[in-house]
């Protein structure tokens, strides 16, 4: 039977998560992530991996700090934490060209024509945006696409103190940490599971009771 989210239509504020949620990049930015740090070895490459998968959401900054000063165990190099940055941002960009969208945004657009759409992400803002105008969906997020450097929880915080995010609201996304910021918020939550890699989903919505569908076409 397909399952489908009720209600939706009742909310005034829509904010999306865009990895594994509007486009299929998680094992994209995965990739990326090995890719660009394959050079010091497999293990440390692998421990990076690891830590992106279990904090998705959360923004390619805090994970190259992470990076250099817990997994090489280094201090803080600037222009080797540039260096990442700039590699990875080409490895993704490569990626994002071809990348899969989700099925169903314009019927959703009309289901929730009276809502305000948002992309709050941890992608790069500037590499979002040039993103979603390059495949056309910035006309549905006339709220703005917003990304890294700063963090979903001050993105959010800052556009409901603009009420550009306006109660009933909820996140749809695909994460804990994407949880994590709209509980912190006070947003309404619906995790989207098909394109999520979080490894213990099923066990995680149960005990939290989370509302789950597939994708965004199943919200219909």
């Amino acid at each position: 039977m397909t399952r489908g989210f009720s209600g939706i239509s009742n909310y005034s504020s829509l904010v999306f998560d865009c990895d594994g949620v509007i486009l299929n990049s998680n094992r994209i930015k995965t990739n990326a992530f090995y890719e660009t740090t394959k050079q010091f070895g497999n293990k440390y490459a692998s421990a990076l991996v690891d830590y992106h998968v279990l904090n998705g959401g959360v923004s390619r900054y805090v994970k190259f700090n992470y990076f250099i000063t817990k997994i090489l165990n280094r201090k803080l190099d600037p222009i080797l934490y540039e260096e990442l940055l700039y590699r990875f941002a080409n490895e993704v960009k490569k990626g994002l060209n071809d990348c899969e969208v989700a099925i169903g945004l314009k019927e959703l657009s009309l289901l929730t024509s009276k809502a305000n759409w948002l992309i709050v992400s941890g992608g790069e803002q500037s590499e979002l945006r040039e993103t979603f105008a390059a495949k056309n969906l910035e006309q549905y997020f006339l709220g703005g696409i917003f990304g890294s450097p700063s963090t979903k929880d001050i993105i959010i915080k800052r556009e409901k103190e603009r009420k550009n995010i306006n109660k009933p609201a909820i996140f749809i996304g695909d994460s804990k940490y994407d949880y994590q910021v709209a509980k912190k918020n006070d947003l309404d939550f619906l995790f989207l599971s098909d394109w999520s890699e979080l490894p213990d989903w099923r066990q995680w919505i149960k005990e939290k009771n989370i509302c789950e569908v597939p994708s965004i076409k199943d919200i219909l």
